[in-house]
């Protein structure tokens, strides 16, 4: 009878892992590195309890919605880094229509509607007036920042509403904290646009070859324009996810955001440089990325050391970013 074991004559062939690229899966492989790194050193202080695994979760979940949208926009080829201060001016907006009486539905209008509002100024200013779009949103940065300053004296605005607060933030359903099911139900629905619709499919285009896009009857400025409105909403909605979790609006909510944000999309698989776009990648960065930050917090580092271990995460984001040229 002869053995159903490997032929020592026979050579092993390893065809089916030649075309394996484990760059594109760079971020699942440290993501459960950091995750077991964290789980050894910080076992005995409590880091794989539920309640700091859910607070990780709940801490992330900003970042998460605002990278979804980010996703886009750098698969278009441009960036965003005004994200974190349209998400400080939505959380005032949404907590004054809500502290003058308007309610959960006036809140939740008030501050997507800035979001968008912003989101639009920025679209506008990159397609119809060219202007780079890091130039754009860093200049709307600094004024989006500027008016949240001005709109209260930089005093924060209360929420007193808890139906608002239970919704946008601050609640569980059972075990399940709110905010995940809003990063559950909007990583889904930005998968699906980004992989099974057209405008997904244009949108890599652009970023990809945006002279051949436009030739093949994509209208790339207006799928642009579309992507800038996406970040803007979605930077709103992360503004009123502060203000529901905190119970108030603040002009300091999201500072650094856009680097957190940058970060996780790059680090999930999506090319700085456009045509290529992974959702589910982004929201394992932004994952990865708090609990990172968590980690260090229990570790006891101050803010300054966070921050150098943040922007050593930026830079290696962005040399694996490249793989996007070499391909």
């Amino acid at each position: 009878m002869q053995s159903k074991g490997i032929n020592p004559a026979k050579p092993v062939s390893f065809a089916g892992l030649k075309g394996f690229e484990w760059r594109n899966y760079i971020v699942y492989i440290a993501f459960i590195g950091v995750l077991i790194y964290f789980s050894v050193t910080l076992y005995s202080d409590g880091f794989l309890t539920s309640g700091n695994l859910l607070n990780i979760v709940r801490q992330t979940a900003t970042i998460s919605l605002m990278g979804l949208a980010m996703t886009f926009v750098i698969s278009t080829g441009e960036i965003d880094l005004s994200v974190g201060s349209i998400a400080a001016l939505s959380s005032l907006t949404g907590a004054l229509a809500v502290s003058h009486g308007f309610g959960v539905i006036g809140g939740l209008v008030a501050g997507l509607a800035t979001g968008m509002l912003v989101g639009l100024v920025n679209g506008m200013l990159v397609t119809k007036a060219a202007i780079p779009s890091f130039l754009v949103t860093l200049g709307t940065m600094g004024a989006v920042k500027g008016l949240a300053m001005w709109v209260t004296d930089t005093a924060p605005v209360p929420i007193v509403n808890d139906t608002f607060n239970f919704i946008f933030g601050s609640g569980d359903i059972g075990p399940i904290p709110v905010l995940l099911i809003w990063t559950l139900v909007f990583t889904v629905i930005a998968h699906v646009l980004l992989r099974k619709t057209s405008f997904g499919r244009q949108t890599l285009a652009t970023g990809g070859n945006e002279t051949a896009a436009r030739f093949s009857g994509v209208k790339t400025m207006r799928i642009k324009l579309l992507v800038f409105l996406g970040t803007g909403l979605m930077a709103g909605l992360a503004g009123l996810l502060y203000a529901g979790r905190m119970n108030a609006g603040r002009f300091s909510f999201g500072e650094g955001d856009e680097l957190s944000v940058i970060a996780a999309v790059i680090l999930g698989g999506t090319s700085l440089f456009g045509g290529v776009g992974t959702i589910i990648g982004t929201v394992v960065g932004a994952i990865m990325i708090g609990t990172i930050n968590n980690g260090l917090i229990i570790m006891g580092l101050d803010v300054s050391q966070q921050m150098m271990i943040k922007g050593l995460i930026i830079i290696l984001a962005v040399m694996f970013g490249k793989k996007a040229i070499k391909k």
